[in-house]
């Protein structure tokens, strides 16, 4: 008879984000695994010239060099 080793498997998942994630997970007969990741949000808006000019306005406010 052979003797069978129960060996958790461990899997990382890096993501270089601010954003919140998740982790799609599935579960067929051979086992559990990792579809993929969601990473982000939607965005709220596009960005316009006026927007613009106002966030480089404050970056060089606050000492940033552009």
């Amino acid at each position: 008879m052979q003797k069978i080793k129960q060996v958790p498997e461990v899997c990382n998942i890096y993501a270089a984000t601010a954003n919140p994630l998740e982790i799609i997970v599935t579960e067929t007969e051979q086992g559990r695994g990792i579809l993929g990741v969601v990473d982000g949000l939607k965005s709220k808006g596009i960005e316009t010239e006026l927007d613009v000019k106002d966030r480089k306005k404050f970056l060089r406010k606050i000492g940033y060099k552009l």
